[in-house]
């Protein structure tokens, strides 16, 4: 049976990491992106179920206790943490599953499934990402200042991931994700299995 692929993206707040999952997905077959369950409020135009499944502090506590996370992780006021049954199902199936994490999460998820393939999204410069962050609208100065400052913290992790993508063009980065993804699945382990009868003729 032919397994599917964990891919772990992260980025800091900023980098473009949710636009390039999402065409990622629409533009490749056989995977799927984990809506991650969060405590916090939506941001405008942020649909539950779609962009995250937004719940109570109390009820993650619960699900917590229950251990139906795979990873999770707080980030500063608020909990983020990716739904175990979910994920699990759809590798079986053999789709691949791309999780949107940071830092904290992809230590939980390699633990986990040491096989993972994990890319890191970097900024072109700190000045882009700054202006990202103020073309929101949503923040304030003063919590603009927190995020840059928890995105330098974030981004000195990336020395821990398998691949480096800069997005400062948005269809180059998407091009690189996608070769990524591609070449992963063009690997003797993985193509072994699917091409089974095949090599099975070819040798024969």
């Amino acid at each position: 049976m032919n397994i599917g692929t964990l891919y772990v993206i992260a980025a800091p707040s900023g980098a473009g990491k949710t636009s390039l999952v999402k065409a990622l997905i629409e533009s490749l077959d056989h995977i799927r992106v984990s809506v991650s369950y969060t405590t916090r409020a939506p941001r405008p135009g942020e649909q539950d179920g779609v962009n995250y499944h937004f719940i109570s502090h109390e009820q993650f506590e619960r699900m917590l206790d229950a251990s139906e996370f795979l990873e999770h992780a707080q980030v500063f006021d608020n909990y983020y943490g990716t739904g175990q049954f979910w994920v699990d199902s759809q590798l079986k199936k053999g789709v691949d599953v791309v999780l949107e994490i940071d830092w904290q999460g992809a230590q939980q998820i390699r633990l986990l499934h040491p096989d993972c393939a994990s890319v890191f999204i970097l900024p072109p410069s700190r000045e882009t990402l700054e202006q990202r962050l103020r073309q929101r609208n949503q923040d304030s100065d003063e919590i603009i200042a927190r995020r840059m400052q928890g995105a330098i913290e974030e981004m000195s992790h990336y020395v821990e991931f398998d691949y480096l993508v800069i997005n400062d063009d948005f269809q180059t980065a998407l091009a690189d994700l996608q070769s990524i993804v591609k070449s992963h699945r063009l690997q003797q382990r993985l193509q072994n299995e699917k091409l089974k009868h095949l090599l099975v003729d070819l040798l024969a």
